[in-house]
């Protein structure tokens, strides 16, 4: 089971960016991807979260549960980390997809959630960077750079905006950094964790976006785009991204441990990068490569003798991701 759960996890980790950066050459524009998303999860997570909040008011708590018994959290938990793990994670991720290439993304978010997560907790929970995780830290900052600086530098030329998707990948990390400290700080279950930033998702950003949509003050491809694409991102970004990986992670930390499972994952930007490659035809030069190569080593690095700062966000964050 333990196995069979890593594995599954880095496939859809791995696959999450693959076939996000294909859709962006499709149909749908990147807040039709985050509808799909909140809505394939929606399916599956509310009933389940109806059902977690009754079982829990049938045994005595009363108060049990907010946003009309859907929700296992409290409603001020619920809509802090929906804010930023369902929708502001998925629509800034989406977003950056079409502008960047995948091999940016196999970087810049994998790689630059340890070093917002490691920032954060420092500040937030006072934990202490030390020494292992300030060398890994460095090299992931220079894989990051190694992969978006350019592009960052060529900001202001006519035609570039891989630099738009840097950014943007770069703050979809951030935000669910801050969902890391904040899931750590409170000790808040994977399971419900994912089902109440579902919720909140499910019923701010689809009830908007599709008035918005239908009113024509945003440009949405829903009505157009072949229904089989619609019901494909449902399924995979949805039920594969949210539900499907976030159960697979924390199967997989209960058997090998956090270290060993941080460890594992590791391998996502690297896979991902050349899946881009192989899939997408992208090309992939030195200054990527060598990207990967330090985001992963600091990764590794990073985690060798200090889980405790790192690997409960990690694992309370793949709880709801992912992004995946």
């Amino acid at each position: 089971m333990g196995i069979g759960a890593a594995v599954v996890t880095v496939v859809v980790w791995t696959a999450f960016i693959v076939i996000a950066r294909a859709s962006a050459g499709r149909s749908l524009t990147p807040f039709d991807i985050t509808f799909a998303r909140i809505l394939g999860a929606g399916v599956v997570l509310l009933p389940w979260g109806a059902w977690l909040v009754a079982q829990a008011r049938r045994g005595g708590e009363h108060a049990a549960g907010s946003l009309f018994g859907l929700s296992p959290l409290p409603l001020r938990i619920t809509a802090v980390i929906g804010a930023l793990a369902g929708v502001g994670y998925a629509m800034l991720a989406y977003a950056g997809f079409f502008f960047a290439p995948a091999a940016h993304a196999s970087v810049l978010m994998p790689g630059s959630l340890p070093l917002w997560t490691a920032l954060l907790a420092a500040w937030v929970l006072r934990d202490r960077i030390t020494p292992l995780r300030a060398v890994g830290l460095a090299l992931i900052v220079a894989g990051d750079l190694l992969v978006g600086g350019r592009s960052l530098l060529h900001a202001f030329d006519e035609g570039s905006e891989m630099w738009k998707g840097d950014l943007l990948f770069m703050s979809a990390a951030f935000s669910w950094a801050c969902y890391s400290v904040l899931a750590r700080k409170h000790r808040l279950d994977a399971v419900r964790a994912t089902i109440a930033l579902t919720v909140f998702a499910v019923m701010t950003y689809v009830p908007v976006y599709a008035l918005l949509a239908l009113a024509g003050w945003v440009r949405s491809n829903i009505g157009t785009a072949p229904w089989g694409e619609f019901a494909f991102q449902m399924l995979f970004q949805g039920v594969g991204s949210v539900v499907v990986s976030g159960i697979a992670f924390t199967r997989m930390i209960q058997y090998f441990g956090p270290v060993r499972s941080t460890m594992i994952t590791a391998l996502v930007p690297g896979l991902s990068a050349l899946g881009a490659v192989v899939f997408l035809g992208e090309p992939l030069y030195w200054n990527l490569m060598a990207g990967l190569l330090l985001v992963t080593a600091g990764i590794l690095f990073g985690v060798q003798r200090a889980p405790a700062a790192t690997s409960p966000p990690l694992a309370a964050t793949r709880g709801g991701a992912s992004g995946a």
